[in-house]
């Protein structure tokens, strides 16, 4: 028995450095909306993980459920579950690095692909989430990249960006409106 679960154990362990070797190049801003199934802004409800599979492919599963607020591209009804590789479950976590981390509460523009069949269902994993943040102290809404720095500039997306200022940065409906005009020129 103990056997068995150490082959379980070495197994992960080699899937698992397998992924954190993965090297994921920003995408641009045309690149998130093409290649994006469904994009959204949600808020998070539901964060609930479980243990999947059988035998060496056991492995815990974290499904991340959206009140859906705006619907900008794909079928995102009111409600939207993302499946995602990790989690915790009890006293066991499987973490994977650069995963995106949500809590009930979060608000959200997401650039979802391949949801239910890849292990992170975003484009260009921690790239393809967007955050919607308030100022503080105007309360005006902003919207900040996967790392947590505020987006100004939509070229610049993909490539290195220097660090911004929250009073600089674009709210959700301007980045909407992005998308939409985006998704509008791809269509022609």
């Amino acid at each position: 028995m103990k056997a068995k679960y150490l082959s379980v154990l070495l197994g992960l362990a080699v899937a698992l450095a397998r992924i954190t070797a993965t090297t994921v190049i920003p995408p641009t801003f045309t690149q998130l909306v093409e290649q994006a199934e469904v994009i959204f802004q949600g808020t998070v409800t539901k964060v609930h993980s479980i243990w999947s599979g059988e035998g060496a492919l056991r492995h815990i599963d974290t499904y991340v459920t959206f009140q859906v607020e705006d619907s900008i591209k794909g079928n995102a009804s009111s409600a939207y579950t993302i499946r995602m590789l990790g989690g915790t479950v009890g006293n066991d976590t499987m973490q994977v690095t650069d995963t995106p981390k949500f809590k009930i509460g979060d608000r959200d523009i997401l650039f979802v692909e391949h949801n239910g069949q890849q292990f992170v269902p975003l484009v260009g994993i921690m790239h393809g989430r967007f955050r919607v943040e308030s100022d503080q102290v105007s309360g005006r809404e902003f919207v900040t990249t996967g790392e947590g720095r505020p987006l100004l500039d939509l070229s610049r997306l993909g490539k290195e960006e220097e660090m911004l200022r929250a009073e600089e940065a674009i709210s959700p409906a301007q980045f909407k409106s992005e998308i939409r005009a985006e998704l509008s020129r791809n269509s022609r």
